[in-house]
């Protein structure tokens, strides 16, 4: 073939291909409706079950690997037979999720985030960060939404909605704007900004994992689900361009996500240290997955994993939107043999199975696709598609972390307080505990932000705060068994300068409590960004 001839044929090609988008786009107007999809109920079911044997199987995976490998590439061994998928039984990444999906299915979707507040707060299970933050809130009077935010909750902008959102993916096939709206729901309960468009971008992947065969699109249709302008979105945006850059080279496209984005953590837990449990790097590890993976459900997991930080609930989340692509009939058996096993046990402290959650989100999915105005009937299911829109933009930070200061720091000063006795004060290792009612610690610092790290736990007590000599929010470090949180006590947004914080310890504690301990390990000082 000539180069002129095969010009005109593409000529011919291209033109035919828009007569034919032109002739779609013309019904669909006609009719006054958005372009429809139809998949079988029993390919909707595998899909579903994909996605949350996906998720079993990555959390599995990933699990020695957790949080070992921070700040740098995982080059280690790392192996895995398929009965150990039975780890993901007692994972975070699944049994709160459950909980949540639990809930919508007793209160309906028409409930609200101080429902599912409501629910959350007497669930038993082990919890970290924002979800620790936010059980602990709850439990004090602190209703969701204010559960999630800042102004109580310091982690808000961690990885916690992330790890748990999929299950409002997994009933949206197709529909992101529906997953948007249940995300900015369930997700204030424990999450604000950046830590709440995690949820947003990874049930918008899912949501167009039911019908798009390319990963890339995957991707770009979860960041078009957030706001432009927010951190986050412009991370993935980021990752996006450099895996176009270095398509071979995930290695490199890793360095650059480092360099630029892995930097200044917020989180006290990681400030000034490799650690990084923010949302929006993690988000950025699930999108590396992804990309590099191509759609080779090894290859996902494995990059996922190695790319470090929270490297069980990343390939998780990699592998249960990979797992919505491929279909459950489709991931490898090498994979996913150690599924049947477990398939009818409940997840750690939840009414929950696998085999119990894949039918309780199909039943969700069919019932949304009719709410969005589909059509459910037979073996089929007809989806009017939703083009991704973005969630509202909201963004915080404590600022740019400047100093960890210990109990030893002159910036502290301490009455009535002495070196910890009581095993009861969580993460108090040579810190400092509170005598008795009365008790004071001042610490003098410069800065616009600083949180106070010390026990908090079942035996926790009350002390009342003043800031510069104004009263302030009260310490109460009461939390409820398996709430794992040190942070104390947050506030920021403070003028840039010198400024003072007294505790002083109360008599009383909350009701619940088996003492009234007072525990300081150390702060952390910020200044704006």
């Amino acid at each position: 073939m000539t180069r002129s001839t095969a010009t005109r044929v593409r000529a011919l090609l291209l033109a035919a291909a828009i007569t034919v988008l032109t002739v779609a786009g013309a019904a669909m107007l006609a009719s006054g409706g958005p372009p429809t999809r139809t998949i079988s109920t029993s390919s909707l079911e595998d899909k579903i079950r994909g996605g949350w044997a996906g998720k079993m199987i990555g959390v599995s995976y990933g699990a020695p690997t957790e949080f070992r490998w921070n700040g740098r590439i995982n080059d280690g061994a790392i192996t895995w037979s398929p009965e150990r998928v039975s780890n993901a039984l007692n994972q975070d990444d699944l049994y709160v999720g459950m909980t949540l999906a639990e809930t919508m299915d007793r209160l309906g979707f028409e409930a609200g985030a101080e429902q599912y507040g409501e629910a959350f707060k007497d669930s038993e299970y082990d919890l970290w960060h924002a979800n620790a933050g936010a059980r602990r809130l709850l439990n004090l009077g602190v209703k969701a939404p204010m559960s999630g935010h800042p102004r109580y909750n310091i982690h808000a902008n961690d990885i916690d909605f992330q790890i748990e959102a999929d299950f409002i993916g997994l009933m949206s096939p197709g529909l992101p704007r529906e997953s948007n709206t249940y995300c900015l729901r369930v997700g204030r309960v424990m999450n604000h900004g950046d830590g709440l468009y995690g949820g947003v971008f990874v049930s918008g992947m899912y949501a167009a994992a039911f019908f798009e065969p390319d990963v890339r699109r995957v991707v770009e249709q979860g960041v078009a689900c957030l706001p432009a302008e927010s951190g986050y979105a412009r991370l993935i945006r980021d990752v996006l361009a450099w895996s176009a850059q270095y398509p071979d080279d995930w290695k490199r496209t890793w360095q650059l996500i480092a360099e630029k984005w892995d930097r200044d953590e917020s989180c006290p837990d990681g400030a000034l240290r490799p650690f990084n449990i923010d949302a929006r790097i993690n988000g950025a590890y699930v999108a590396l997955g992804l990309l590099y993976g191509r759609g080779d459900f090894a290859n996902t997991v494995e990059i996922a994993t190695r790319a470090g930080q929270d490297s069980d609930c990343n390939p998780s989340t990699a592998a249960g939107i990979l797992g919505v692509m491929l279909g459950y009939s489709r991931i490898p058996d090498a994979w996913k043999s150690g599924i049947p096993a477990v398939a009818g046990l409940k997840f750690q402290f939840t009414q929950s199975s696998l085999n119990d959650i894949c039918r309780s989100t199909l039943e969700r999915a069919l019932k949304l696709v009719r709410m969005a105005g589909g059509d459910v009937g037979g073996d089929h299911v007809t989806i009017p598609m939703q083009t991704p829109e973005a969630a509202p933009f909201e963004q915080w930070d404590m600022g740019v972390p400047v100093s960890r200061v210990g109990i030893e720091d002159p910036g502290w000063q301490f009455k009535g307080f002495s070196k910890p006795v009581s095993t009861t004060v969580q993460n108090a290792a040579g810190g400092m505990q509170a005598s008795g009612a009365g008790a004071e610690a001042v610490l003098t610092f410069t800065g616009t932000a600083v949180a106070v790290i010390g026990g908090v736990t079942p035996a926790g007590g009350r002390a009342d705060v003043f800031l510069d000599g104004k009263p302030a929010q009260m310490i109460d470090a009461y939390a409820a068994a398996r709430t794992h949180d040190n942070a104390l006590w947050h506030t920021y947004g403070l003028a840039q300068g010198r400024h003072t914080i007294r505790i002083v310890a109360r008599e009383d504690a909350d009701p619940r409590s088996a003492g009234k301990d007072i525990g300081i390990v150390e702060a952390v000082v910020y200044r704006a960004q």
